[in-house]
């Protein structure tokens, strides 16, 4: 049963290959770093701003998962600050942690474009900052990195949404990782702060969650349904059909 269950979760994955939109041939340093001008430039939006984007990983890894980051500007800033994690700097010894100052925050990450997680704009955006930078800093795992099943760059960018409820950010099925809380943690938050969760080592769990829905995890490959979007989400595809999302502007009087 529980074989079969894996390989029906496995064709979602499969058909991300077979559907062509990777690509696998490309070496990593001749990709685009193009922006996709989902960021409003900083010259024409003089309130703050606070985005999370996701994208593909490099080559065969993407059938699985993303890449996730969280860009924030206030008010008045000439410029973006981003915050992710890098996986190798971490096996090297280092700050796995990569936090750095650029003009478009939305650039596709070697190739993949990046799929626009949150959006926040005005005075709560600036509140956000607040409590984003003190999330950052206090974020346990910055020394270790694991692909599978966390921590990694996806553990990351839940951990800071769980100290932030107010991001109220909704994860998609492929940020693998997002379910890691730790080697003693087994409840905690969901990474949108609108319900609960249940997890082994990210290996295995359940969240209910307003945002979230109903979503089990099995090794990784999350799959459930959220009512909240009508949508079901999918390993491999993620939310299908995917839900736009809008920018959460400062409340009016």
């Amino acid at each position: 049963m529980l074989l079969a269950l894996l390989a029906l979760l496995m064709l979602g994955p499969i058909g991300v290959l077979a559907s062509g939109k990777l690509d696998l041939d490309t070496p990593w340093y001749m990709t685009s770093r193009q922006s996709t001008r989902q960021a409003p430039s900083p010259a024409q939006e003089s309130g703050a701003v606070v985005q999370v984007y996701g994208a593909r990983i490099v080559r065969w890894r993407g059938a699985f998962g993303i890449h996730p980051w969280i860009a924030v500007k206030r008010a008045g800033a000439a410029h973006y600050t981003t915050y992710h994690i890098v996986g190798w700097r971490a096996r090297r010894g280092g700050d796995a942690l990569v936090t750095s100052e650029v003009d478009a925050p939305d650039v596709q990450w070697f190739g993949a474009d990046p799929q626009l997680l949150a959006d926040h704009r005005g005075a709560h955006a600036e509140a956000l900052i607040d409590q984003i930078e003190t999330a950052v800093a206090a974020y346990p795992w910055r020394d270790s990195y694991r692909l599978w099943p966390g921590p990694n760059s996806n553990t990351f960018v839940a951990w800071v949404a769980r100290q932030v409820p107010g991001l109220r950010l909704d994860l998609p099925p492929t940020a693998i990782g997002k379910d890691y809380l730790g080697p003693t943690t087994f409840i905690d938050h969901a990474p949108s702060g609108t319900g609960w969760q249940l997890s082994l080592l990210g290996l295995a769990g359940v969240t209910v969650a307003r945002d979230e829905g109903l979503e089990l995890n099995l090794l990784g490959l999350a799959f459930g349904i959220d009512v909240d979007d009508m949508t079901l989400r999918v390993p491999g595809f993620g939310r299908v059909p995917q839900p736009r999302t809008t920018p959460l502007l400062e409340p009016e009087g």
